[in-house]
């Protein structure tokens, strides 16, 4: 069983770390596969069943219906949008396949997005090339990052949508996704950010960035496991588009169990589909109260010098971590060339450290709830 140090490296956020009961035995640098269990998070599914067991079906009437909307509200509040322009999905593969729906793509047939980009993003398109559809995919020429003007060249008045990511999952490197939908808007086409990796470690407000559509969800750095994510569509967007994926909980008179038509919420409830999983609901809206209380500001300030700590450990041990070149364009998702990853990421478990594999690399990503002596405990395994 793994011990806390005697003198841990404290940071402004170190003592959040007592909130996460895996850390009592493990130390856990894998938040960009699944954020850490809170206790609150534990609280708030216990109220979540409680409910269930005393009230049954008549919670569905007043508190578990009100808590659908008070997360598309945190949710809203984390990203800088409105309320009504959050629409909830089980994962990003459901929100996407409802917003895919939505696109007119007879005078404009083309999607571009990156080799970077988690397949997901990719496979929305792709399965509509028999619709004459066109994919193109933008190749990165380090594997680590794309180019803003590689996606410049490959937009033109053809293009329906640019889909990519805020973060890519391989690399941690930061896109500018600011210039990614100047692009886009440049040449008359849409934006779509798959912010998974993102939205929780590093701020994000949708209307600055003036992105038409955006994904993230609970299972990463929001703290509230799988099965719960949101679909932010940009207020006037949300108005004019009309998915032809759908579900009971996108039309405005849902309870009038209507089969002969369908009323659109005026907002992004259209782009919903069915009945959320409420467990996930009340995890999720107990991850946010953590982000919330913190701030993803002062999120990013710890997370940012943790993830700097561990690129120079590993520099320093030899292990040429796989990261973009700036500390500002690097989120905290530090990839290790490894030949053996998933033998590697055993020999880290075997000491209590709980890491990923992926192709030839072995991730690592450090949240707020970590401490230097973390990055230390993983290098020396890696390095041994």
């Amino acid at each position: 069983m793994r011990t806390e140090p005697d003198q841990p490296s404290p940071h402004p956020l170190s003592h959040y770390r007592g909130e996460f009961p895996i850390f009592q035995t493990k130390i856990y640098l894998n938040s960009c596969s699944l954020g850490a269990l809170s206790t609150r998070v534990e609280r708030r599914v216990a109220e979540y069943l409680g409910m269930w067991h005393t009230r049954g079906a008549s919670a569905w009437y007043d508190v578990w219906w009100e808590a659908l909307d008070e997360l598309r509200g945190s949710y809203a509040a984390v990203i800088g949008a409105d309320p009504s322009e959050i629409a909830l999905h089980a994962s990003v593969s459901t929100a996407t396949s409802v917003l895919a729906s939505s696109i007119d793509y007879n005078r404009r047939p083309k999607v571009v997005t990156t080799s970077l980009d988690f397949p997901t993003v990719a496979y929305q398109w792709l399965v509509k090339q028999s619709a004459g559809v066109e994919v193109v995919v933008v190749e990165s020429p380090d594997g680590i990052s794309v180019p803003v003007q590689a996606i410049a060249d490959a937009v033109d008045d053809r293009t329906a949508l640019v889909a990519t990511s805020h973060v890519f999952f391989t690399t941690g490197a930061i896109q500018d996704i600011t210039a990614v939908a100047e692009i886009a808007h440049a040449r008359g086409a849409l934006c779509f950010v798959d912010a998974y990796q993102s939205v929780g470690q590093i701020p994000v407000d949708v209307h600055r960035t003036g992105v038409d559509f955006l994904c993230a969800g609970g299972l990463k750095w929001l703290l509230g496991g799988p099965g719960i994510v949101f679909l932010y569509v940009r207020r006037d967007l949300a108005r004019q588009l009309v998915p032809t994926v759908s579900g009971w909980f996108a039309s405005e008179r849902q309870f009038d169990f209507d089969p002969h038509r369908i009323d659109w919420h005026s907002d992004a409830r259209r782009f919903e589909q069915g009945t959320p999983s409420l467990a996930a609901v009340f995890a999720q809206l107990g991850g946010l109260e953590i982000i919330h209380e913190i701030g993803v500001p002062a999120v990013r300030e710890v997370v940012r010098d943790l993830t700097e700590d561990l690129i120079a450990r590993a520099a320093e041990a030899g292990l040429q971590p796989k990261v973009a070149s700036c500390p500002e364009g690097r989120a905290a998702i530090v990839m290790i060339p490894d030949g053996d990853p998933r033998m590697r990421v055993r020999r880290l478990a075997e000491a209590d450290i709980i890491a990923d594999a992926r192709p030839g690399h072995v991730r690592l990503s450090p949240f707020f709830y970590n401490i230097k002596e973390d990055n230390v405990a993983a290098i020396q395994i890696l390095k041994s």
